[in-house]
């Protein structure tokens, strides 16, 4: 067997390893039916580790969709939306290897180094909660992180399955982690206004993201709006869709457009 047949194997192996131990982000997935009390749970503790022996190519395909594996998680800070999953995934291998335990303060991240520690906080009340990401995913819509069960009922978005997160990667000794979570509902804990909107296009130039918004409003009654941003390189003309109300109709929304000819949608919250 030649050495391209070789490396096309291990190729499909990465791929199969992936599909088989990464969240998918399944509606059929559930909560236990008789749970116990995770608010005593402790946070993931944050410590210096190699690199996982699987779970980080270089890169991997998933649906039809590549993604590239971080060389670091350093700096690492971004918002987005999460999921969770429970006991369809229990006891299966993760693509880091270790076993999945939905009790457990653990995530799935299609892109971070495996195993990386993250704060995620629940933007919609404030509340925070230390995982260590040791799997791959969400591989469903716009999710950013996919949450294990304890971690979820931690952040109080159990009920509606998805939640508007804040995560920021860190580092053993890092004397800025909130080592207490919360476990009291608090909605004037947030982190202020919080916006969900579907980007449809970005822009180096003003008019061509004008014409995009026409053709959007010829086609949808949603609002519209050309969110500029300045960078070094120069400005951006986002367009984007909203804000929206729910995680739910910007998925059903990001379809219809597809639909419609307009793909390369995604989620934003700020």
């Amino acid at each position: 067997m030649n050495s391209k047949m070789l490396k096309l194997l291990g190729l499909a192996c990465v791929y199969l390893t992936l599909i088989a131990c990464g969240s998918i982000g399944s509606k059929q997935d559930s909560a236990p039916k008789n749970p116990p009390n995770v608010s005593n749970v402790p946070n993931a503790v944050p410590r210096d580790e190699p690199r996982s022996k699987y779970g980080n190519p270089a890169h991997y395909e998933v649906f039809g969709k590549r993604y590239y594996t971080l060389n670091t998680s350093r700096g690492y800070h971004e918002k987005g939306i999460s999921s969770w999953y429970g006991k369809k995934f229990h006891g299966r291998r993760t693509s880091s290897g270790e076993t999945y335990d939905m009790y457990a303060m653990t995530a799935a991240h299609k892109t971070l180094p495996l195993p990386t520690y993250v704060e995620v906080t629940n933007l919609a009340n404030g509340r925070k909660v230390i995982v260590k990401v040791n799997d791959r995913g969400p591989f469903h819509g716009d999710r950013l992180i996919d949450l294990s069960y304890s971690a979820a009922k931690k952040l109080d978005i159990i009920s509606k399955g998805t939640g508007m997160v804040d995560i920021r990667a860190i580092s053993a000794g890092d004397n800025t982690v909130s080592q207490v979570v919360s476990d009291v509902k608090d909605p004037n804990k947030g982190n202020g206004p919080v916006g969900l909107y579907l980007q449809v296009g970005a822009f180096s130039t003003s008019t061509s993201a004008d014409q995009l918004k026409a053709k959007l409003q010829q086609q949808i009654g949603d609002a519209i709006l050309i969110a500029p941003l300045t960078k070094p390189e120069g400005n951006l003309y986002r367009v984007r869709v909203g804000p929206l109300a729910s995680v739910e109709y910007g998925d059903e929304l990001a379809s219809r457009l597809l639909d419609l000819g307009f793909g390369n949608t995604h989620i934003v919250v700020e």
